[in-house]
């Protein structure tokens, strides 16, 4: 397939939507930011690019775990759900919905997969905080499949990815911070 002017044109104008005041910006270089898809990361810099005969203003972020950079227009960044970090108010609502009671479906495990998928690539933390709840482990370590187990890996990595850069620690401390307000509730009564 030849791609023309105008396909490069109408790509252009779909994805380089117009920029509002600075202050409408709030992504500068140096933050840590969350792209729903692949977790937390940080801004390398915002600047005008020029890509195929057009300048674009571009928002790019590394993400050091996967080796892996990535450019959003910043007129596009806020419709793909890129979003700064939780806030500390928000982090301790996060650690309220672990301390909860986990949710049951009756769901076939396919449907029910697909919908804990959609809340991880969400990159809304309470969501990933649910799916956390929700696939964590029996007390003796049962009633867990590879999918479930999967799903809760990559969830609570990323929760934790996003916990340890608001705090400024080690993503390790962070996943042990959870990993132990998971076990307080299940020892405080709430069942797995």
């Amino acid at each position: 397939m030849m791609i023309t002017t105008a396909m490069v044109e109408a790509a252009f104008n779909a994805t380089a939507a117009q920029t509002g005041p600075r202050d409408a910006d709030p992504f500068r270089k140096g933050d840590f930011v969350v792209y729903p898809a692949h977790g937390v990361g940080k801004v390398d810099r915002i600047g005008a690019e020029e890509i195929a005969g057009h300048r674009l203003n571009l928002i790019q972020i590394s993400f050091d775990e996967n080796r892996m950079t990535l450019r959003v227009p910043v007129g596009q960044a806020r419709a793909n759900g890129l979003r700064k970090l939780a806030s500390p108010k928000k982090l301790a609502e996060i650690l309220a919905v672990l301390r909860g009671r986990p949710r049951v479906s009756r769901l076939m495990w396919a449907k029910r997969g697909q919908e804990y998928l959609a809340k991880v690539n969400s990159g809304d933390p309470q969501l990933l905080a649910e799916v956390v709840r929700d696939l964590q482990q029996g007390a003796d370590g049962s009633g867990a499949s590879f999918s479930q187990r999967n799903l809760f890996e990559m969830a609570i990595e990323r929760l934790a990815a996003e916990f340890a850069a608001s705090a400024g620690s080690d993503k390790a401390d962070a996943l042990d911070l959870l990993t132990q307000t998971l076990r307080e509730a299940r020892a405080a009564g709430v069942p797995a």
